[in-house]
């Protein structure tokens, strides 16, 4: 088969679905030697999103030029390609796919947060998810969601027949390992960060319900002896206004250590060292932050939200997403105990163990096949 890819997550540094369109890619590559995958955009591909990459020889990146009329890329420029090219499968990644173009489609949907929780999200994109998502569901041959919590929701809200979605879950990146402890606190070290410290990482948005974990972090240091720092380790996102109008007024000083963005051997230095990492998050399609921190060692504590309890099990510590009292005794119950710690490191890394990126690909690929005998 010649597949197409999403590669437009690839026009800017890799957050979540980034890391996704690249790691599937490249695993399905490998796996099927035989076929031809080509990752398309007609935007520039982000030399940091692409960099260093072995990449085997049937996995290429195009970067397809455009004029007037095939800038309009979904709808014009896209289909284009595809009837020129003569793609057998078209893979969107990031919740679009041309809507014409004659081969069979793959849609990923990550979660349903742009519908379920609009307020989270600038206004254009959340009108743009409302007029599209429903159109890409019913065009698209077959649909994979990321957990079983997404996967009802999109059967529910778009209508989608249970028969037409497929779950694949994601996996931590494979460098996500725990790193040597004098390599790890060099590291940390380098960013300016204490020996001790509570984590937080991903893009820093409304969704992220960093609010809560900044007045957990608040009780912690008002209510206890403990003094350890706050990272959060990630870009700025949008809608951020509240969240730093709040740690200002908070006046927590240097408690919190704001990195941006990092890249992985950063994240993993950070994933090894830390007390606890913390997701906050209101809403997930699952929350692959824990499975990256529990990879490296860390204990991990989460929101009770759908996916992310699917995704984590037992292995973490939850809480209501609202209730920062709860949030603040689970941190100084692992800050204080180092015995938890360690029993939740040791599970956590074997619990993160079960999902790989080569069986991602696998079921993946199933899928491709299933949809191209449609």
């Amino acid at each position: 088969m010649r597949i197409g890819i999403d590669g437009i997550p690839l026009a800017e540094l890799k957050t979540g679905v980034g890391h996704y369109t690249f790691e599937i890619a490249l695993e399905l590559a490998r796996q099927a030697p035989s076929d031809l995958f080509e990752i398309l955009s007609h935007l520039p591909f982000a030399h940091a999103a692409v960099a260093d990459l072995d990449a085997p020889d049937n996995l290429t990146f195009i970067k397809q030029p455009v004029n007037q009329a095939t800038r309009h890329w979904w709808t014009i420029g896209l289909p284009l390609y595809i009837k020129r090219a003569r793609l057998d499968l078209f893979h969107g990644t990031n919740y679009d796919i041309p809507i014409w173009g004659g081969c069979p489609t793959v849609l990923t949907i990550h979660d349903l947060s742009l519908l379920l929780f609009p307020e989270t999200h600038e206004e254009r994109r959340v009108g743009r998810a409302r007029r599209r998502l429903p159109v890409m569901s019913r065009k698209a041959t077959l649909i994979i969601t990321p957990t079983n919590a997404v996967k009802s929701e999109v059967c529910e809200h778009l209508r989608v027949p249970r028969e037409k979605v497929v779950v694949v879950n994601e996996a931590p990146r494979r460098s996500f390992q725990p790193m040597l402890v004098e390599q790890a606190s060099a590291a940390v070290q380098r960013l300016g960060i204490d020996e001790e410290f509570i984590l937080y990482v991903g893009t820093i948005e409304p969704r992220k319900n960093l609010i809560t974990l900044v007045k957990a972090f608040e009780e912690v240091l008002r209510s206890t002896s403990l003094r350890p720092q706050l990272v959060i380790a990630g870009k700025k996102g949008w809608l951020t206004d509240e969240l730093f109008t709040y740690i200002e007024s908070a006046k927590l000083g240097d408690r919190i250590h704001l990195t941006g963005y990092l890249g992985d051997d950063e994240l993993r230095a950070l994933y090894s060292s830390c007390r606890v990492m913390v997701y906050p998050a209101l809403y997930e399609g699952a929350g692959l932050p824990t499975l990256e921190a529990m990879a490296c060692g860390a204990p991990v504590i989460t929101t009770n939200t759908p996916a992310i309890s699917e995704m984590v099990g037992d292995k973490a510590f939850l809480f209501s997403p609202a209730d920062s009292g709860a949030l603040a005794r689970h941190i100084v119950e692992l800050l204080t105990t180092p015995a938890a710690r360690e029993s939740m490191s040791r599970e956590g890394i074997h619990h993160a163990a079960r999902f790989t990126w080569e069986r991602a690909a696998r079921e993946t690929m199933d899928v491709y096949r299933l949809a191209w005998t449609r």
